[in-house]
């Protein structure tokens, strides 16, 4: 996406409905699927092509999570439904939180609480202050906010939250992070909702509009495309979308149902597990009413997801097996399929590992044949992307979302480092303060590149001593009964040293982003809101 095109961002926008015939397409591409991955199973689990047994076990593990994860993302397709929209009641009684941090920048409020002040339907605005800045109390009140001073509270942004929560007394609170900069029809899309008793929360998209600013940026968008539109609206059908912490509005009835919001560093996703577990609905409406900021640089983008990583895993590990018996089957799937997301930092570590206990040790995990694994693996890989297509039809915003989506693939390979700390700091229980993510471009070189330039120096070390003890060393014999193993491990090898290439580029480009102030060049008049009149809208199946 360019700069130029960014005008499009502001206005409101909403994920397609879906028709029978739509699922029966999306039915027939996952049979096709299944059949392929069947193949491939059989193909795969023959006795012949296990070498070393542990090895082998090890390397199933690797491939088959990734399949099975693949697999209930699938299922979930089949059940993408969309909210009908109903119109508010009047008169409810509505507030808006937004949290403010020490370091954060004023000119960033001031846009935000400007924003809050345009929303149609009738509410407060609270900013949860702990800056002991006095500015931003001139800021809230000249924009017609309530300023909340919340100092050396512990629990960071859920605890600034709950003590609001005591302090005020309406009856919904949408929490608002200060760098989203909400649409004037924001309420009056998720306030309909709550006309049913047991809706807990309303969940809506985030979306952003600082993506151009650089790879980091793009990339770090590209990967909430698909999650804020046909992930969470499969999860939507089965009443297991969870809250993102931002954009999100509760019952307060439901927040003090489960003691008040959760605090950890995946606030959101506590919450939203505890308010499933007390038999609440949930929401989600794939529409976008707001935009906020992505990380713009290598070094803040990690910093997040080494925050998120530890924090979703600890609730795998403490209030997943906690609430289990309370949530419903669906509900215990997604928990365990977001949850376990960043575990993919210990399974790329493995991934890694293989092909140089090969080279280093002679140990071989698989007796298979390169192209026979192809000849197996490329139906799967056809059938996989074809749906990725299909189901972008469901993007909140496909003119800009829409596309292979490379430069997120890249960058969450490149963050196995990452994700493969928070795994261990949740093992070993260790501690990562909460620090706001940066609204700014940070120039500077990040140290979670090292993991990275430390694998491609062992990448290009290894292979030439490969060639060389091969082309110098190694008897004809033996050249002609290694040739296939060792070539098809480089090739293994070489595919990891590729991927990393995106993190080191990012890396590269962090240096050199400039730091700018990107709602700087926000005008909130140029926000459109609702395309249609709202009385029009659609409803899906």
């Amino acid at each position: 996406m360019k700069k130029s095109d960014s005008a499009a961002l502001w206005e409101f926008r909403e994920a397609a409905t879906s028709t029978f015939a739509h699922k029966a397409t999306l039915a027939s591409l996952m049979v096709a699927g299944v059949f392929s991955i069947g193949r491939l199973a059989d193909w795969w689990f023959r006795e012949e092509h296990v070498a070393s047994l542990p090895l082998f076990l090890l390397l199933t593990f690797i491939f088959w999570w990734g399949m099975a994860r693949m697999l209930i993302v699938w299922v979930s397709y089949l059940r993408i439904s969309k909210p009908r929209w109903q119109a508010p009641q009047n008169g409810l009684r509505v507030a808006i939180f937004t949290t403010s941090s020490p370091g954060e920048p004023l000119s960033m409020f001031e846009k935000t609480l400007e924003a809050c002040a345009r929303i149609s339907y009738p509410h407060t605005t609270y900013l949860l202050d702990d800056t002991q800045d006095l500015r931003f109390r001139e800021a809230a009140e000249r924009h017609g906010a309530v300023w909340l001073e919340l100092v050396g509270l512990p629990g960071a942004k859920a605890g600034k939250i709950n003590a609001a929560l005591q302090r005020t007394t309406e009856d919904f609170v949408l929490v608002l992070d200060p760098d989203h900069i909400p649409f004037p029809n924001f309420l009056d899309e998720v306030l309909g909702y709550f006309r049913d008793p047991q809706v807990g929360y309303v969940q809506v998209a985030q979306a952003y509009y600082n993506q151009y600013r650089s790879f980091t940026a793009r990339a770090a968008a590209e990967q909430t495309y698909g999650f804020y539109g046909p992930t969470q609206m499969g999860m939507h059908g089965l009443n297991c979308a969870v809250a993102i912490g931002a954009n999100c509005t509760f019952r307060r009835a439901a927040l003090e149902s489960i003691g008040g919001h959760g605090i950890g560093l995946a606030e959101d996703l506590i919450t939203a597990i505890r308010i499933h577990a007390a038999q609440w609905k949930s929401i989600y409406s794939p529409i976008v009413v707001s935009r906020g900021l992505v990380p713009e640089d290598l070094g803040s983008f990690c910093k997040q997801q080494l925050k998120w990583a530890r924090g979703v895993q600890e609730v795998l590990f403490a209030e997943v097996p906690r609430l289990w018996p309370k949530l419903s089957f669906w509900q215990r799937v997604s928990y365990l399929t977001v949850g376990t997301y960043y575990l993919s930092g210990l399974t790329t570590a493995l991934f890694l590992l293989i092909p140089y206990l090969y080279f280093w040790f002679g140990w071989l995990p698989a007796n298979m044949d390169f192209f026979g694994f192809l000849d197996h693996w490329v139906p799967v890989g056809l059938v996989s992307l074809s749906i990725y297509v299909f189901v972008q039809r469901w993007l909140c915003h496909p003119e800009v979302e829409r596309g292979l989506h490379w430069r997120g693939t890249f960058l969450k390979f490149a963050c196995w480092p990452v994700f493969f700390m928070g795994f261990v700091l949740s093992i070993w229980d260790g501690e990562i303060p909460y620090i706001p993510t940066a609204k700014r471009a940070v120039k500077q070189f990040t140290p979670f590149v090292r993991p990275l330039l430390v694998h491609q120096v062992l990448f290009v070390v290894t292979v030439a001593c490969v060639v060389v003890r091969r082309f110098y060393y190694t008897p004809e014999a033996r050249l002609e009964l290694t040739s296939a193993n060792t070539w098809g491990m480089v090739l293994f090898a070489a595919l990891a040293f590729f991927m990393t290439l995106g993190g080191l580029f990012a890396a590269y480009q962090s240096l050199k982003t400039k730091a700018e102030d990107p709602w700087a060049s926000v005008d909130l008049s140029r926000i459109t809101g609702w395309l249609q009149p709202a009385g029009k809208r659609k409803s899906a199946a």
